[in-house]
């Protein structure tokens, strides 16, 4: 454990959802769909491998999985709590829901096929239509109430994160803490946290039940000067995608 100096290493794992049933051509977003069964296979598997990685690095996993509200995310969290719960020998995990780990809301738009929400946008008179690329642009959000852009959702969970990691850190006992929530919006966070370059993400996904490891770190000046640190991937992998071929 570490002493009053704040010297506590905060690991975060941030975990994307397993496996879920999503309709074809619909946005991920607010969809309210569960796991598939491979997706449950996955979140049992998830507990292993996080119980894992805790101990290479040293950490206790912290006892509470914080998960998006969304079913997917809180089902996957739930049994990688109970798979933890039984490689602890007693101990007890348990899960609590948050809606700022959610992912990006396309607002009234929510569970429409990216074919439904440009017709409907094509047929409001006060909107442009919607620009090439709209899904996956970090800074654009739709002209719907309610929706966000990816960064807007990225900045959410980067600050729900970064939260509940400066509590864990000044209780001050080295501590992975896991958050399990949704692709977009974990890379996004990653780049709101400083973690990883804007320019890195179009290349980037995350695989069902696959995780990253960002660890808060201080070097003695910053933490005689109360400064907060830098995040830094200690562990874990992104999903690389493959490259688009190019148009004959």
């Amino acid at each position: 454990m570490a002493g009053a100096d704040q010297r506590a290493r905060i690991v975060a794992a941030l975990v994307r959802h397993g496996d879920y049933e999503q309709p074809e051509r619909v946005p991920s977003a607010h969809l309210p769909h569960p796991l598939t069964a491979r997706g449950r296979e996955q979140a049992a598997k998830l507990g292993h491998q996080l119980w894992a990685a805790a101990s290479e690095l040293g950490l206790r996993v912290n006892p509470t999985l914080h998960t998006s509200t969304l079913l997917r995310a809180s089902e996957t969290a739930g049994l990688a709590a109970g798979v933890l719960s039984t490689l602890a020998a007693g101990a007890d995990f348990d899960v609590a829901e948050f809606p700022d780990l959610a992912e990006r809301s396309t607002g009234s738009g929510n569970n429409l096929t990216v074919d439904q929400i440009e017709a409907i946008i094509r047929r409001d008179p006060r909107r442009p239509v919607l620009p090439s690329g709209w899904k996956a642009h970090p800074r654009y959000r739709l002209p719907l109430l309610g929706a966000e852009s990816l960064m807007q959702a990225g900045a959410r969970v980067a600050a729900h994160v970064e939260v509940r990691c400066h509590e864990l850190r000044a209780a001050g006992e080295d501590t992975l803490a896991v958050f399990v929530s949704h692709g977009g919006a974990l890379r996004h966070a990653a780049v709101c946290m400083g973690a990883l370059e804007l320019a890195a993400v179009p290349g980037l996904s995350m695989h069902h039940c696959g995780f990253v490891l960002l660890e808060l770190q201080r070097s003695a000046e910053q933490i005689e000067d109360g400064l907060p640190g830098a995040w830094t991937k200690v562990g874990g992998a992104w999903k690389v995608r493959p490259p688009k071929r190019a148009r004959d």
